[in-house]
């Protein structure tokens, strides 16, 4: 059993739903024939410097998940530089190592496993990264990246702490010398090698240090799914209930999505009718306390486990917007039904421009919009705005669904990975199909399932595009369930590619009307021009739909 997704970029530590590449090479005689020099001007190269040092000091503050946001974002700009390919995977590999320990599934799995237990779940890893993933395996860097995990949770509190309480820093410094020297002779050819050399490493950390054997054999786990690419990874079993929620569109909880900003929370969004939004909080409000602990230096992962909790619990929060005065706010936790589409509305009454929000692609997202397109066609609609600004994917179906809604026929996206099962081409059926102008309004975080629809749009010259290039996410990932703590994993397993046969990754989707957005002070604080009354992509997209809508019309006249 399998779900096929495809997931958004910002999963990691930019935002928390709690919905819930400058190469340097140093030459010595010749250059050979087939390399390239990459010349990099020295403004960039500057730039690059200030960057790294920026990063430098977040991890020195074991700011790991903002080091990650930062490093995330300029490889984004800069695909391949390798500099900045390090330092995602550092940061990345404490970050995630942090989120474990913060989750209680996954806390209580390296107690409760047993080492054979533990070496079952990492063998149950190893073969579906065999069978399913887009790539064929490298078993040696699947392992010396889970010795790299290993040594760092070495290093980190909370690995301490759980693991190696009151263990003096000598004795573990000597586990890892002695972890590496013997691993050194060891063969490392196919998986069982894999399996046996982590079994090596459990029992020597419990004789030496007494470290739970489970723990040790999770780092491996956990690193060898995090080197095959920064989509994959292990899933603890609250993670993997968390993500069917978010397939399914449903979670309890508060309703708000935020990101640490200025030492407090920033609320990036609230979900309509949730408990967040009868409470009065708004997007750009800041959190200062939650059950009255500051949230000054607080991760989103850390707040996460603060406001999580059982249906129609009370958690007490402050939240301030703007200048004003701070507010104390007591929410309920509820059950919430997330819609993917929202803010439906007829933006243009003189001219039928409808409009609305598609925020997400899950498995209630085409019916949802069946019920807004309807809605809509009822006021009169003559032509449609479609805004998928933030929209980070979700299921390839789902995306698939909805640009079959708009197109009559013609392919929509292909897959192709290692597996001949994952090479599928979707096409558009003529049923049901609205001939309603389209426009779509894009940007940079719009990813994976978003980019798929917006891509068939593009390249069956069905509508236009208005915004900004889009992220640039072009791969598939199934959710693996695995029998062993409850837990799964995600992997990539297919590449995608628009109906021209264009790859989307580190590519995108380009916008046929440019509009960039900046933005603007308010109270001393920076919010999207989106979140305020000006917003200019928004403008460009009801001028784009008012000049098909009359070319239409004109046309029909004819």
């Amino acid at each position: 059993m399998r779900s096929r997704v495809i997931f958004g970029h910002c999963a990691t530590a930019r935002v928390l739903s709690l919905v819930l590449l400058l190469s340097v090479c140093c030459l010595s005689g010749s250059l050979p024939a087939q390399s390239t020099v990459k010349i990099i001007p020295p403004a960039a190269e500057a730039e690059l410097v200030s960057l790294l040092e920026q990063g430098r000091k977040l991890e020195g503050q074991r700011r790991w998940g903002d080091a990650l946001a930062l490093y995330e974002e300029a490889l984004h700009n800069r695909p391949g530089e390798r500099s900045l390919e390090q330092r995602v995977d550092t940061a990345r590999i404490h970050y995630d190592l942090g989120r474990r320990y913060l989750d209680t599934s996954f806390r209580k799995a390296t107690v409760t496993l047993t080492e054979s237990q533990a070496l079952d779940l990492y063998t149950q890893v190893l073969l579906k990264i065999n069978t399913h993933y887009v790539n064929a395996p490298n078993w040696r860097d699947l392992f010396e990246h889970g010795t790299l995990t290993l040594e760092t949770a070495l290093g980190e509190a909370a690995f301490v702490e759980n693991n190696l309480k009151n263990i003096p820093a000598e004795r573990i410094e000597t586990y890892r010398q002695d972890l590496r020297r013997g691993l050194a002779t060891r063969p490392i050819r196919d998986r069982q090698d894999v399996r046996e050399a982590a079994d090596y490493a459990a029992r020597l950390g419990l004789q030496e240090l007494g470290m739970p054997a489970a723990a040790t054999i999770l780092e491996f786990t956990c690193g060898a799914t995090g080197a095959l690419d920064e989509y994959s990874t292990f899933l603890t079993g609250d993670q993997l209930n968390d993500l069917y929620s978010q397939i399914e569109g449903n979670f309890v909880g508060l309703g708000i999505e935020l990101k640490a900003h200025d030492h407090s929370l920033l609320i990036v969004n609230v979900i309509t009718g949730s408990p967040a939004e009868k409470a009065g909080i708004k997007p750009g409000d800041h959190i200062q306390s939650v059950n009255n602990r500051s949230t000054i230096d607080l991760t989103t992962d850390q707040a996460a486990e603060l406001l999580q909790g059982e249906e129609n619990s009370i958690v007490e929060l402050v939240a301030v917007t703007g200048s004003e005065s701070p507010r104390n706010l007591s929410v309920r936790r509820q059950h919430i039904d997330v819609p993917s589409v929202d803010r439906v509305k007829i933006a243009d009454a003189d001219n039928g421009v409808g409009y609305l929000k598609l925020s997400c692609f899950q498995k209630t997202t085409s019916k949802d919009l069946d019920t807004a397109l309807w809605n809509l066609h009822n006021k009169g609609m003559r032509s449609l705005i479609i805004d998928l600004r933030g929209n980070p994917g979700g299921l390839l179906t789902a995306g698939v669904e909805v640009a079959d809604k708009f197109i009559e026929q013609g392919t929509i996206v292909s897959t192709r990975g290692r597996n001949p099962q994952e090479d599928y081409t979707y096409g558009a059926h003529k049923a049901g199909t609205w001939g309603v102008p389209l426009v779509l309004l894009i940007d940079g975080d719009s990813a994976s399932a978003a980019e798929i629809f917006a891509g068939a749009i593009r390249d069956q010259h069905r509508g236009t595009i208005v915004g900004v290039r889009s992220y640039g996410k072009g791969s598939v990932q199934g959710i693996f369930p695995l029998n062993v703590a409850g837990s799964g994993v995600r992997l990539t397993t297919a590449k995608f590619y628009s109906p021209n046969g264009k790859a989307y990754a580190h590519v995108g989707v380009e916008a046929d009307v440019q509009v960039r957005q900046t933005a603007k002070p308010i109270d001393n604080r920076l919010m999207l021009a989106q979140q305020v009354d000006d917003d200019p992509v928004l403008t460009a997209g009801l001028q784009a739909a008012k000049q098909t809508t009359a070319r239409q019309t004109t046309a029909a006249a004819r």
